[in-house]
């Protein structure tokens, strides 16, 4: 792809009623140009895919959507083996929708866990303890980020956290950063994305920051099915589950504090 050719991905995306972020375009593309796919038909662009390789040893599978009129094909299965020669021996992660979780296993993927979206309201007041993570040094918030994701990503969390309208906070313990969160405008609503942090008390004092911030909007957040104290988050807040999908990997799961993880980044990048 070019960059003006995702503009189609995302057109066709919100047309399927995927809650995509309003300014993730440039952001997703910048960190892997090489890494988006378009499938054309006689010159027509019929379909997408992003393969974005993190670095040698990780890449993230997205953005995989085929206009109706050319489903059951196989355009799509062409899509799908160009990303996944793309990324090449890299260990490959994805979200799969419940619909494609079959499909993607006979590929070679195994589900590691399930990622639930919670739709709640927010407001509140602001509270004590949360400061703006732009006050913070960038390689400071890049190394927490990067105990929360299976490598590094400088170029993807320079872009993201620059987004367009995005609110992000982060909280400290004797100068070291406890935990992190940002919320970002979407087709509908706001999504908090993502939320780490070291104890569910953090998580809740960051939840509760960046919900203050948007009083009366629809917010999501997408929490580990596994981090049980992120269930009870949401549930505490009447937040109710809209969606899921599995988080899968070609090899072994990353070792990451699933426990520390309230809310992941994205369904489209990881």
């Amino acid at each position: 792809m070019r960059r003006a050719d995702l503009d189609h991905a995302f057109a066709w995306s919100v047309r399927e009623g995927w809650n995509i972020g309003t300014f993730d375009h440039d952001c997703f593309y910048k960190t892997d140009p090489r890494g988006f796919f378009l499938a054309e038909l006689d010159g027509e662009p019929i379909g997408s895919i992003s393969a974005v390789a993190y670095d040698a040893t990780f890449g993230f599978i997205g953005i995989f959507i085929l206009r109706p009129e050319f489903r059951g094909m196989g355009y799509g299965v062409q899509l799908f083996r160009a990303a996944l020669a793309y990324l090449g021996n890299r260990n490959i992660g994805l979200d799969g929708v419940i619909a494609q979780q079959e499909n993607y296993r006979r590929s070679g993927f195994q589900t590691a866990y399930r990622n639930v979206r919670y739709q709640g309201i927010g407001g509140g007041e602001i509270p004590d303890g949360c400061v703006p993570l732009s006050s913070l040094p960038f390689e400071q918030v890049l190394a927490y980020d990067s105990r929360h994701f299976p490598v590094p990503r400088r170029t993807f969390l320079k872009g993201w956290l620059a987004l367009p309208g995005a609110t992000a906070l982060g909280t400290l313990n004797d100068g070291n950063l406890t935990g992190y969160g940002m919320i970002r405008p979407c087709v509908q609503g706001q999504l908090i994305a993502p939320l780490f942090a070291d104890d569910h008390a953090t998580a809740e004092l960051l939840f509760h920051g960046l919900s203050a911030q948007r009083p009366n909007q629809t917010l999501f957040l997408d929490v580990p099915e596994v981090n049980r104290a992120g269930i009870a988050l949401v549930e505490r807040y009447s937040m109710t589950p809209v969606f899921e999908t599995a988080r899968m990997y070609t090899g072994a799961a990353p070792d990451l504090p699933l426990d520390h993880i309230f809310g992941v980044t994205s369904y489209e990048l990881g």
